[in-house]
């Protein structure tokens, strides 16, 4: 029997205003965006600091709804569909996007997941290894592999000059969008995460690609709501 999804009520009794306040005037149609996170911290806390940055007309257009799951790679995927049909029996959701990492998951799940959004028109923000390559983008262009375990390192590498030497980097943290607005440039890092891209592009075997993140064409996508 399939798994049944539960939203909160009092996010269901919002959706519902909103709805039917964009009815009363059909002139308006405001666009749905639904992220689904494999972490329920990491990067649900990131994109929600990115959101509130967010102008509040381009908040008033767009409906972005960020949720986290602890789930990975094809059950992801899977999670996603399920929240979107429970969504969408108080709105239509218009943009699906997940976001998860390689990890230490197997090959071809994380390939097949992939493959699976490209096949289905599903925003895939993927990371090879994980999602904190796109922080160390913000600082530097990294172009040798890296594993999971030296990104701590390398993040307090980059923001222990800046802020005291004894910063350590906390996975869950809900500071890291700020710290990297302030002491970061979002813009080097689209630029040096698309350089990684080419690196590898062609190239189907997207396990292998290391270091790799494609969080950028979300966040880029992100942005580009300010100039609609």
């Amino acid at each position: 029997m399939a798994r049944k999804i539960k939203i909160p009520n009092e996010h269901l009794k919002r959706y519902a205003r909103q709805e039917q306040k964009r009815k009363l005037n059909v002139r308006t149609k405001r666009i749905y965006y639904l992220i689904v996170c494999e972490g329920e911290a990491t990067e649900p806390n990131y994109f929600e600091g990115l959101k509130q940055d967010l102008p509040k007309g381009v908040l008033t257009a767009y409906q972005i709804e960020i949720e986290g799951t602890r789930r990975n790679t094809q059950s992801l995927i899977d999670e996603a569909l399920l929240l979107k049909t429970a969504y969408e029996k108080n709105m239509a959701i218009d943009k699906l996007w997940v976001v998860f990492d390689r990890d230490s998951f197997d090959a071809e799940n994380f390939n097949n997941a992939i493959n699976y959004c490209t096949a289905h028109a599903i925003g895939c923000a993927w990371s090879n290894e994980a999602f904190e390559l796109w922080y160390l983008l913000h600082f530097h262009y990294y172009n040798n592999a890296i594993s999971r375990k030296d990104y701590q390192d390398l993040i307090e590498q980059n923001l222990q000059p800046i802020l005291v030497p004894n910063y350590r980097y906390q996975k869950n943290s809900v500071e890291m969008y700020s710290l990297l607005k302030e002491h970061g440039r979002i813009e080097d890092a689209i630029r040096n995460a698309k350089n990684l891209e080419k690196n590898f592009a062609g190239r189907l075997d997207y396990a292998n690609h290391n270091p790799c993140t494609m969080v950028h064409k979300l966040v880029e996508e992100l942005l580009k709501l300010k100039e609609d």
